[in-house]
């Protein structure tokens, strides 16, 4: 890091309380940036880390405001500035089959649970796949996107966002999102924030290596898991359905009874879940 960013991110406090082997040892920082997903990307075509002498695997990217930030399908991130985390992390070349990546959502997700218990002391929900609830409020969500060369991951980006110490949401928000300092009243620190989310992405991410899914952490989700036995509305291109989910297989997939007793895969990024009459 230049001497400029060192002054706004504090890197010695950030590297000194972060127990990671290799996620997040390398950290860039920006005041302000469109979105650190297309951050991190541009960074990883520009080949910018070769004439650096640096592994670009694991590098985490940290903006205290994004002017463009995205969630799945489209929809955008809120990202006011310096009181949220907005994070993206690179990983190279990882060894794992294209197919595989979209779970590596569901473990960030999880992660991002644990990390933000460890951090609070209070356990947070996931609303499948990723969105990490407090209170029946969304506080965080996440965007893995890939790129492709020669049939084989070139590398893989999870962005997450985080509400940290936003301390009010605009109307059309206000039932629907929710921040660790509405929800204790605390001001949080968000550089130990992203430390220990990152501790829990390194050891569920060494185990989804071993064996490219969920099969390992299925146990660990499930217990968060707030669909689990719950009535649930399927939003579908073509329509919608009801039915009870029941969990999730190996493969991250949610299992939906439907009204005939027959168990369905929901496989994420197709469709929509929601709770009959809330959110979750």
């Amino acid at each position: 890091m230049s001497k400029e960013e060192k002054q706004y991110f504090p890197a010695g406090q950030f590297q000194e309380c972060l127990r990671t082997k290799r996620i997040a040892r390398q950290v860039l920082w920006k005041e302000e940036t469109d979105s650190t997903n297309h951050w991190a990307r541009e960074y990883a075509g520009s080949r910018r880390w070769m004439e650096e002498g640096t592994d670009p695997d694991g590098t985490l990217f940290v903006a205290e405001k994004q002017t463009e930030g995205k969630g799945r399908q489209g929809r955008i991130w809120t990202s006011p500035s310096g009181e949220n985390i907005y994070m993206s992390l690179l990983l190279w070349h990882p060894d794992i089959k294209p197919v595989s990546a979209s779970r590596l959502t569901l473990v960030m997700g999880l992660s991002a649970a644990r990390g933000l218990e460890k951090l609070t002391g209070r356990r947070a929900g996931i609303k499948w796949p990723n969105d990490v609830v407090y209170s029946g409020k969304k506080i965080c969500g996440i965007l893995t996107e890939m790129r492709i060369q020669e049939g084989k991951p070139e590398y893989i980006v999870i962005g997450v966002g985080i509400n940290v110490n936003q301390t009010e949401f605009s109307p059309q928000l206000r039932d629907k999102a929710t921040s660790v300092f509405l929800e204790t009243g605390k001001k949080a620190d968000r550089v130990a924030g992203i430390a220990r989310v990152m501790e829990s992405f390194e050891e569920n991410y060494e185990k989804f290596l071993r064996t490219e899914d969920l099969s390992l952490m299925k146990e660990d989700y499930e217990s968060l898991l707030l669909n689990k036995d719950r009535p649930v509305r399927i939003l579908e291109k073509t329509g919608q359905w009801q039915g009870t989910a029941r969990g999730i297989n190996d493969r991250g997939e949610l299992l939906v009874e439907d009204s005939r007793g027959y168990l369905r895969e929901i496989i994420s990024g197709e469709v929509s879940v929601r709770g009959l009459y809330t959110y979750v």
